[in-house]
C-alpha cells in the first residue's frame, strides 16, 4: 500500500460585517493538516497538478509516443530505401534495356544495308542474265546463219569442184572429168600450179600462202626426191619459188605440220625465226631467206580420184 501523501489547504476566517474598519485586525491564517488517501489522489489526478502519478503517466504517454514515431520513423526509412533499391533496379534495367535497343536498332541497320546490297546483287544478277541470254540468242542465231552459210559454201565448193574437175563438153549435159581443174598440172596425186610471176608481181611468203589457200590449196609440201624432181625440171628453168616449208619454234617444219626430216635438204644457215625456204630450180637446192623476201610461188592440191 502507498505511503498515504499529506495536503495542506489554508483556511481564512473573517470578521462580522458590523465590525468597524479601524477595528479591523490582521487576519490570522491557521493551516490544518489534512490527510488524504492515495485513492482520493489518484480519483482527483487528473485536476491536481502537483501529484507525482500525473507526470509518470505524462512521461509514459510521450514514452509511447516516441516509439510509435520512432518506429514509424523505421518503417519509412526501410520503405524509402526499398524504394531507392527499386528506383536503381529500374534505372539499371531501363540502361540495359535502352543498350539492347539500340543493339538491335545497329542490327536492324546492318540487316537492312545487307538487304540493299542483296537486292542490288540480285538485280545486277538478274541483269547479267538477261544480257547473257541475249547473247546466247544473238550467237545461236549467228551460229545458225554461220551453218547456214557453210552449208551454201559447201555446195558453191562441191559444184565448183565438179564444174572445175568434171567440165560441161560442148555445152552439153554430158560431163568428163579430170584429175586436175584447168591450170594446174598433174603429178602421181597431186595438181600443181606455178606462179612464176615477174620481179614486180612477185609476193612475200605469207601472202604466196594466203593466194594458194584462196584456191583450195597451199604452199607445196615436198615429199620425196620424184616430186623434188619433178619441181625441179618444171620449164627447165632458173625460177626460185616459195615452198610450204619456214622456221617455228626453231625447227623446219612443213605447212601440214610435219618436221623437215631429211638432213641433206635443210638449208643454211642453222634455223632461225623469221626464216622461209626457197627453192631454187636448177639447181635442186633449198635455200633460206628472209620471209618478207618477195619470190614466186608453187601452190599444190590433192589430186580427183577418177
Amino acid at each position: 500500500m502507498a505511503e498515504e501523501e499529506v495536503n495542506y489547504a489554508s483556511v481564512v476566517f473573517k470578521a462580522k460585517n458590523n465590525s468597524p474598519p479601524e477595528a479591523k485586525k490582521e487576519e490570522d491564517i491557521v493551516y490544518d493538516e489534512v490527510k488524504v488517501r492515495s485513492e482520493t489522489t489518484q480519483q482527483t489526478g487528473d485536476t491536481d497538478a502537483s501529484t507525482g502519478i500525473l507526470p509518470d503517466k505524462k512521461a509514459n504517454n510521450r514514452r509511447r509516443r516516441y516509439q510509435q514515431l520512432a518506429c514509424c520513423l523505421g518503417v519509412l526509412c526501410v520503405i524509402l530505401l526499398l524504394g531507392v533499391i527499386a528506383v536503381c533496379v529500374y534505372q539499371s534495367k531501363i540502361t540495359n534495356l535502352t543498350a539492347e535497343n539500340q543493339n538491335l536498332k545497329t542490327k536492324n541497320q546492318n540487316l537492312t544495308t545487307q538487304n540493299q546490297n542483296l537486292t542490288t546483287q540480285n538485280q545486277n544478277l538478274t541483269t547479267q542474265n538477261q544480257e547473257l541470254k541475249t547473247q546466247k540468242k544473238n550467237l545461236t542465231e549467228l551460229i545458225q546463219d554461220m551453218e547456214t552459210k557453210q552449208n551454201e559454201l559447201n555446195v558453191s565448193r562441191a559444184q565448183w569442184s565438179i564444174n572445175a574437175y568434171c567440165p560441161v563438153r560442148n555445152g552439153g549435159s554430158e560431163r568428163q572429168c579430170k584429175r586436175c581443174q584447168n591450170g594446174w598440172e598433174n603429178f602421181q596425186s597431186g595438181c600443181y600450179v606455178f606462179h612464176n610471176a615477174e620481179p614486180d608481181k612477185q609476193i612475200t611468203w605469207d601472202e604466196a600462202r594466203e593466194n594458194c589457200k584462196g584456191k583450195s590449196s597451199d604452199l607445196v609440201v615436198i615429199t620425196d626426191e620424184e616430186e623434188k624432181s619433178y619441181i625441179s625440171e618444171w620449164n627447165h628453168r632458173n625460177n626460185v619459188f616459195w615452198i610450204g616449208l619456214r622456221v617455228e619454234d626453231g625447227q623446219w617444219k612443213w605447212v601440214n605440220g610435219s618436221d623437215l626430216t631429211e638432213e641433206s635438204w635443210k638449208p643454211q644457215p642453222p634455223p632461225t625465226e623469221g626464216l622461209c625456204a626457197t627453192f631454187v630450180q636448177n639447181r635442186r637446192l633449198i635455200k633460206s631467206v628472209n620471209c618478207s623476201e618477195k619470190r614466186q610461188w608453187i601452190c599444190e592440191q590433192k589430186a580427183l580420184t577418177v
